[in-house]
């Protein structure tokens, strides 16, 4: 098999599988490949916003501690094979071409998902390459996420729960927590990030109480006085700055740290050196992501409305600063278009709207007529024209362009960069 067969196999998959109303499908497509997942260890993340900076933050700091690592993410940003990583590389061409072909021999007719598939290539991967433990997060949900097939973990991460996905995983931030918790598994523990509703809080630590698995506490961490964009914090008598800009940073950090020292409890060895440098160095792309130059460009794929607000509130940090703002910004249908552009347009003293660059897109029409309530906005063809133009009035007025939205359009853009 080589990559365009490996590919057409898994594409051959929707993205969603059959409706799914347990976890039987997953489990028989793990038994099938051998029970890969009851041969790995594994630190489970769940959560609506800042899963992926806490995966990384993690996975980071195991490394740097000597551990090989398996890091699995949801989705891709630039290729496919992002996802499925084993010490920040990529998984090979030859391996996934062998390990798919594998998978392709022994799965059923069953409608499995592109993301059930992927994963079975991932853990049969990790356990080829020997890996000490894997950070995996989790697809959509939890309870019925296909990653929740995996035994009691280490420890389980619920990172901060928002409104997202709720014509799957429930209309209101209770029944979504719902759902998160059901990766809380009997035996283990459970972290939860600050800053969640009291009533996720109680949500979470009910479900930990019910299935016997120990709540967590967060790592007293607080912010340094002089904050700023990159958020420092002082942790036990150290300040550290997180690489990656955001105030929400500060508890994705904290989360991470809180989840390396209950680790080290476990019997993992990870120094203080490891968990500063993974802080201070994690840089994750499309997460507003800053990448200087004439001008200076943040791109980010926050597309529910605590992501965009996270980009919102960097965007008012260099707008009290005197930096104009000129965003390029295009949404898929399945997200809250509305609420990301009430939060961004005003902030923006230029606005491109751009469709076209991924399936069931907003039409361009429909987030410019919104935005120009707020901002001059204006109708592009495509992003190139679009990109083009904001950079060119961000350097004309010693501004910067912003890329923004969909994760699809934030992608398009690195990939042409």
């Amino acid at each position: 098999m080589d990559l365009n067969e490996c590919m057409e196999f898994i594409n051959s998959y929707s993205k969603t599988g059959g409706k799914i109303t347990d976890l039987s499908r997953a489990e028989d497509l793990m038994q099938r490949l051998g029970d890969p997942h009851k041969k790995l260890k594994f630190v489970h993340i769940a959560g609506t916003n800042g899963k992926g900076s806490v995966t990384e933050y993690i996975s980071n700091a195991l490394i740097e501690s000597g551990y090989r690592t398996g890091q699995f993410t949801s989705p891709y940003i630039l290729r496919y094979t992002d996802r499925i990583r084993i010490n920040g590389s990529d998984i090979d061409e030859e391996s996934l071409c062998t390990i798919a072909e594998e998978v392709k021999s022994r799965v059923s007719d069953r409608p499995y998902s592109q993301f059930e598939i992927t994963m079975a290539i991932a853990f049969l991967w990790y356990v080829r390459e020997k890996c000490d433990v894997v950070v995996l997060e989790t697809g959509i949900g939890g309870l019925l996420d296909s990653t929740n097939v995996i035994p009691p973990p280490l420890v389980s991460v619920i990172t901060s729960i928002s409104l997202d996905h709720t014509a799957i995983l429930g209309d209101t931030v209770e029944k979504i927590a719902v759902q998160k918790a059901g990766i809380i598994k009997k035996g283990s523990a459970v972290i939860l990030s600050e800053g969640n509703p009291i009533s996720v809080r109680d949500i979470v630590m009910s479900t930990a109480e019910e299935r016997g698995a120990e709540f967590i506490p967060c790592e007293p961490v607080r912010p340094a006085p002089e904050g700023g964009i990159f958020a420092p914090m002082i942790y036990r008598g150290i300040k550290l700055t997180p690489g990656m800009p955001g105030v929400h940073q500060f508890i994705n950090a904290q989360t991470a740290i809180t989840a390396c020292i209950y680790l080290r409890s476990l019997g993992f060895e990870i120094p203080e050196s490891a968990i500063i440098s993974s802080v201070e160095n994690t840089r994750i792309k499309a997460r507003v992501q800053i990448i200087d130059g004439e001008p200076t460009v943040i791109v980010d794929g926050g597309h529910n409305p605590a992501g965009t607000s996270a980009l919102a509130m960097t965007l008012m940090y260099f707008s009290s600063r005197g930096k104009k703002i000129y965003t390029v910004m295009g949404m898929v249908r399945s997200k809250d278009f509305v609420e990301s552009v009430k939060k961004i347009a005003p902030l923006s003293d230029g606005f491109f709207a751009v469709d076209g660059f991924a399936p069931d897109t907003v039409p361009a029409l429909d987030i410019s007529d919104l935005a120009d309530l707020y901002t001059r906005s204006e109708v592009c063809s495509s992003l190139g024209e679009a990109v083009t133009k904001a950079k060119t009035l961000a350097l004309e007025n010693g501004g910067i362009a912003v890329v923004c939205g969909s994760l699809y359009l934030a992608s398009e853009y690195l990939n042409d960069i």
